[in-house]
């Protein structure tokens, strides 16, 4: 699969496992509501783990445990829920958080720009082809007038 990471488009392995699938090897996702479930036996999972949130979860749930996620996924299942550009201001901005946040469902390359302006650093469309049409909204705008997280 292929991602907009920092300014490139890049190979990825990150896996999301659903809450009903069994855990694979490797890098992956879980939910909040499987984190919490299973986060004794994430810990010692054999790769990286990230955890995806939904709109209608809140990023206080993962604070006490953000260095334990290598990613965190904010999942837009309606191109119109702005909840999730919340979610990462919180991360960036309240809590600090330095490592990748990723956009993954249904948002629209023309959103990247903006996306990034709250402290997503990586974009996962649902088409990539795609990929060089968002990854050339990250340079639409030379001057801003708001601050950013980036």
């Amino acid at each position: 699969m292929q991602i907009i990471k920092d300014k490139q488009i890049i190979n990825d392995n990150w896996t999301h496992v659903p809450d009903d699938a069994e855990l694979k090897v490797g890098d992956i996702t879980v939910s909040l509501a499987r984190w919490k479930k299973d986060k004794q036996q994430l810990l010692h999972h054999d790769g990286k783990i990230g955890v995806r949130l939904e709109p209608s979860d809140s990023v206080d749930d993962i604070a006490e445990n953000l260095g334990k996620f290598e990613l965190i996924e904010l999942n837009f299942p309606a191109f119109a829920d702005g909840r999730t550009f919340s979610h990462a201001w919180l991360l960036r901005n309240r809590y600090q958080y330095k490592g990748e946040i990723r956009a993954t469902g249904h948002y629209m390359p023309d959103q990247v720009f903006y996306l990034s302006r709250v402290g997503i650093n990586a974009f996962n469309l649902e088409k990539t082809e795609d990929l060089p049409v968002a990854l050339s909204t990250l340079n639409d705008f030379t001057v801003t007038y708001q601050n950013s997280t980036n």
